[in-house]
């Protein structure tokens, strides 16, 4: 089959509508806005690239000037778009890209007309697409494989249009829209078609590797504090403990609340899932850097750092109980205090397992609710003494 021009557009329209479709699919599983600007842009490169094989019927108006304005558009699209996915707010001077191009009509029909519409075409591309590349740098983190390769495949896309829009000033340069004439057209019909391909591959990377890290965090979080849950925290404490060691202590505070039941049964489990929260939170502004917060399950926390010392527990546990009791007594009203009780532990040695420090916790925790409630009990796994 020949690549003549009505068979690279075909081919375009095929690929555009196929990348438009499938976007618009995962938006509709994942409902991230990036992809729907993705997959109207593909959509508008469909409805252009159809229009544009209506010049070969005289229908130039249509075929020429409202097909490449719309490529325009689509790549104005993929730039909000990217956007979007980087959380970057467009300046509005971005709109006027389509009074740039609504200009073109005042063009005078003379035989340089198709000269200049290709060059500002090329450049109005150009600006978007390189935007876009400029968007997707890194900005104090990494960026997906996915992200990585959609950045490189504008910014060439991007630079590939600059050159178009520069080689039109070229003396000699044949270029004729009407009639798909010229070398720089026929080599912009195939970079097209190679272009819709890449760009549509990159940018369902992109989300895909998205949607799987965001996957991978809910599987992490407890749903309701957003702490870590179980399963993560035995995944990340056996780095934070093979740290431990006569010099840098290890410690694990297991947190309770007293008397949890009575919120439940006075003022519903919505309000017992607001003091959870509330904990959640007081947990995560008094939590030291490189520490550990989950959730165990009901109304039993965890805490897991290193580099500690029984005062800096004590003073932690301290904290923490009082910034709770002071909120649980100003929201709720019962007939016993809602406070905290807490089992630590602490030892220089890493433990043989997570499950075996919690046990030591839980111990601590149990001897904590057993004294009265309301207090932190520490077990000092060097010397083996404890303290209130």
């Amino acid at each position: 089959m020949a690549l003549d021009p009505p068979t690279m557009l075909t081919l375009s329209i095929a690929l555009a509508a196929a990348a438009a479709l499938y976007l618009a699919i995962e938006w509709r599983s994942i409902r991230e806005p990036s992809l729907l600007f993705w997959s109207a842009g593909f959509a508008t490169i469909t409805v252009g690239s159809t229009l544009a094989l209506l010049r070969g019927s005289g229908l130039l108006l249509i075929g020429i000037w409202l097909a490449n304005g719309l490529l325009v558009i689509a790549h104005w699209l993929f730039l909000v778009g990217v956007a979007r996915f980087t959380e970057t707010r467009l300046s509005r001077a971005w709109y006027l890209i389509f009074l740039a191009w609504a200009a073109m009509l005042l063009l005078p029909d003379d035989p340089s007309w198709s000269k200049v519409m290709l060059a500002a075409n090329s450049l109005l591309v150009a600006l978007s697409t390189l935007k876009a590349s400029l968007l997707l740098r890194p900005h104090g983190k990494s960026l997906s494989v996915g992200a990585v390769q959609l950045r490189y495949v504008l910014l060439i896309h991007g630079l590939f249009y600059l050159a178009k829009a520069i080689s039109v000033v070229i003396p000699g340069t044949l270029i004729d829209l009407a009639a798909f004439r010229g070398e720089i057209i026929q080599i912009s019909l195939v970079e097209g078609a190679m272009a819709i391909m890449l760009i549509a591959l990159s940018m369902t990377g992109t989300e895909r590797y998205r949607r799987e890290k965001r996957m991978a965090r809910l599987a992490a979080r407890d749903p309701l504090t957003a702490l870590y849950n179980r399963r993560a925290l035995e995944v990340r404490s056996p780095r934070l403990l093979r740290e431990v060691a006569s010099t840098r202590p290890g410690a694990l505070l297991l947190i309770d609340i007293d008397n949890f039941k009575l919120v439940n049964d006075l003022y519903g489990h919505t309000a017992g899932d607001r003091l959870l929260v509330t904990l959640s939170e007081i947990i995560r502004s008094v939590l030291p850097d490189g520490a550990l917060a989950a959730r165990l399950g009901g109304d039993e926390f965890v805490i897991v750092l290193n580099n500690a010392s029984s005062e800096r527990i004590v003073g932690l546990g301290s904290t923490l109980r009082d910034q709770f009791q002071q909120v649980a007594a100003q929201t709720f009203t019962t007939p016993a205090a809602v406070t905290l009780s807490i089992g630590a532990t602490l030892f220089d040695q890493p433990p043989a397992s997570l499950a075996a420090l919690i046990e030591q916790g839980d111990a601590a925790l149990y001897e904590s609710k057993r004294g009265g409630r309301d207090s932190i009990r520490l077990v000092d796994k060097r010397t083996n003494a404890a303290l209130n």
